[in-house]
């Protein structure tokens, strides 16, 4: 396949640029939102274990993932190919609905912990599901770009 730029596509940034570009930036955010819950997550008390390994995992799968991709480009690994912009649009298409259902399932057992659990769990788990739609927008927008991108590669 012939580079994007070739193509008259637009193509993934490297080194540096990565920062100033839209939407590769959100990958800081992401990455800042991401870890957030990851901690929160961690240090909480949740009293569905299934609903509380879903999230641990969605969050750690995004941090590890997305810190892979923000590093491979920074080193420019990618190399203009067509087809990291479609691993980039794919990449953020799931890591999207994972963080949609994780953020639905905390919210709901943030609910149902509402009474009999200390308060001091109840408000990390109310910060760990803003802090997870938080991420979850992040990851939309960047997918819609992404896909924006894809297309037009």
């Amino acid at each position: 396949m012939a580079p994007a730029a070739a193509s008259g596509g637009s193509t993934l940034p490297s080194g540096f640029s990565v920062f100033t570009t839209f939407p590769d930036f959100l990958f800081v955010l992401e990455f800042v939102f991401g870890g957030l819950v990851w901690i929160l997550i961690a240090s909480s008390l949740v009293p569905i274990p299934l609903v509380q390994g879903w999230v641990m995992f969605v969050s750690v799968f995004c941090f590890v993932a997305t810190t892979a991709l923000l590093i491979l480009y920074i080193i420019g690994a990618h190399g203009g190919e067509t087809s990291w912009v479609t691993l980039d649009a794919a990449y953020h298409c799931i890591a999207s609905l994972f963080y949609l259902s994780a953020s639905v399932l905390e919210a709901l057992a943030t609910i149902y912990m509402q009474d009999g659990f200390t308060f001091k769990y109840y408000h990390e788990n109310i910060s760990a599901v803003v802090f997870a739609y938080v991420a979850t927008l992040l990851y939309v927008v960047h997918a819609v770009f992404s896909l924006i991108r894809w297309k037009s590669s």
